[in-house]
């Protein structure tokens, strides 16, 4: 089996460190509670929105991302039984590439660079599972596709839901 599993808010908390970089910029109160059901930009005043927005861009943003909890130990499992690959979007911000690459090799240096497809469209991936957090990237996949439950995303319906490491083990091993 070919299974293709994205980074952010799948296997690296992104999510969290756009609260966490928001909160110590402006001295907020953000939560992730508070932010659930939106994307986190949405949920600051319209002055600091564009701030939030650029966090991405930031050199370090993607390096210094908090593991979601369970993506090690799952992906090394799932490694050992299927063809497993990490799909990112990794064009959109330039330092995102060489940063995600290396966040990679500490994490997960179980899977192989050759296993790592930093790319833009995830359309053109082929393969029998796709486990990611947005809709537009699972709508356009062949084969089954797996929704990580991210906070942004708790209110999307029409794909199959995973929320935990845990759940795609027991699905998948």
């Amino acid at each position: 089996m070919i299974l293709f599993v994205d980074m952010d808010e799948v296997i690296a908390d992104t999510y969290g460190a756009h609260i966490e970089l928001y909160n110590a910029e402006f001295n907020g109160e953000l939560t992730t509670e508070l932010c659930s059901g939106s994307e986190v930009w949405r949920m600051v005043p319209e002055a600091h929105q564009d701030s939030v927005r650029k966090h991405a861009t930031r050199r370090g943003f993607f390096r210094n991302l908090k593991i979601i909890p369970g993506s090690q130990d799952v992906l090394e499992q799932l490694s050992r039984k299927h063809e497993v690959y990490i799909a990112s979007a990794a064009m959109q911000f330039p330092n995102s590439l060489e940063e995600k690459s290396e966040w990679l090799d500490e994490h997960f240096p179980f899977i192989p660079w050759q296993n790592r497809i930093l790319c833009g469209h995830k359309h053109v991936l082929k393969g029998d599972i796709l486990i990611d957090d947005r809709n537009y990237n699972l709508e356009n996949f062949d084969g089954r596709g797996l929704q990580f439950t991210s906070p942004h995303n708790v209110n999307t319906q029409g794909f199959e839901r995973v929320n935990t490491w845990f759940e795609i083990g027991e699905k998948l091993l």
